[in-house]
């Protein structure tokens, strides 16, 4: 009963700050792959297809090519998500492409996310972290704020910067309520504190703050000093105090080139995230 009202006290100010508008285990290391998906060279009906006469390396982008354009489409299925996703692992395995991605390179810079299994908050780490402390009413916590429906609340896009060698991982999602009257960035810093295996990154929850809010920018110059000056809640330490350990999650990227990525929650390893690369290097500022 304690650690709930701790809980109540802590992060209120944070599950305020994404909805203003409301009252206005699966260790990748040792995962392998079973192909339970189709062949590529038969169709839905079993005949034989196009792809018999592409090479390797056409068939690959074909499959990632089919990925996009699926995560684009309107409301795509987990299941088609999964499917197109295993596909393009399989094919990528083989002619060796977006492999080992933990120390590859290719994971630095910023990437926005394209599909997400759910509300598009939950790209953030801040969130598999949540759900590591608050593992039995996480869900039922998380189904109440996505309850609410467009526009008193619009989510997106979800911007993720990574940076390897700094060992930063930033998560910025835009967060607007009231038809856009309110808006802000709600952004969560990481460190990342070293790989696991292959394709593995842990990562450690710091802080999270809402930023570059347009209500405080109404206030015009003081408003502008509290955008850049208040301090950030410390999110991390929070969910260190409620179940220790929980602030550190798994991110595994299966697949990462040049301009594509996958990443998974280790401990939700069904839930796929599609993420297209923004550059290379640092990000830049989302607008508002």
């Amino acid at each position: 009963m304690m650690i709930c009202k701790y809980l109540i006290v802590v992060l209120l100010p944070l599950v305020e700050a994404f909805h203003i508008g409301l009252d206005s285990k699966y260790h990748r290391a040792s995962f392998q792959r079973t192909n339970v998906i189709r062949s590529s060279s038969q169709n839905d009906n079993g005949a034989n297809s196009d792809n018999d006469n592409l090479s390797p390396v056409e068939q690959f982008r074909q499959a990632k090519d089919s990925l996009i354009q699926c995560a684009n489409s309107n409301n795509p299925s987990l299941q088609d998500i999964r499917y197109k996703t295993r596909a393009l692992e399989d094919i990528a395995e083989l002619v060796g492409i977006g492999q080992a991605s933990a120390s590859s390179g290719l994971l630095n810079g910023e990437w926005e996310c394209i599909y997400a299994p759910e509300d598009v908050t939950r790209t953030s780490p801040f969130f598999w972290a949540f759900r590591r402390a608050f593992p039995s009413n996480s869900d039922d916590i998380f189904a109440i704020t996505d309850a609410i429906p467009a526009p008193i609340k619009e989510v997106g896009p979800a911007l993720q910067t990574i940076d390897v060698d700094a060992k930063t991982l930033v998560s910025r999602v835009k967060v607007a309520t009231l038809k856009g009257l309110a808006t802000s960035i709600m952004t969560t810093r990481c460190t990342i504190e070293g790989a696991q295996g292959l394709e593995g990154l842990r990562i450690k929850v710091g802080t999270t703050k809402p930023e570059e809010s347009t209500v405080l920018k109404t206030l015009g110059p003081f408003g502008e000093f509290l955008n850049q000056n208040a301090k950030p809640f410390p999110s991390g330490e929070a969910l260190e105090r409620v179940m220790q350990g929980s602030s550190e999650v798994v991110m595994i990227t299966t697949f990462c080139d040049e301009g594509l990525r996958i990443s998974r929650n280790q401990d939700r390893y069904d839930d796929v995230f599609v993420w297209t690369r923004k550059s290379f290097g640092g990000g830049g500022t989302m607008e508002l």
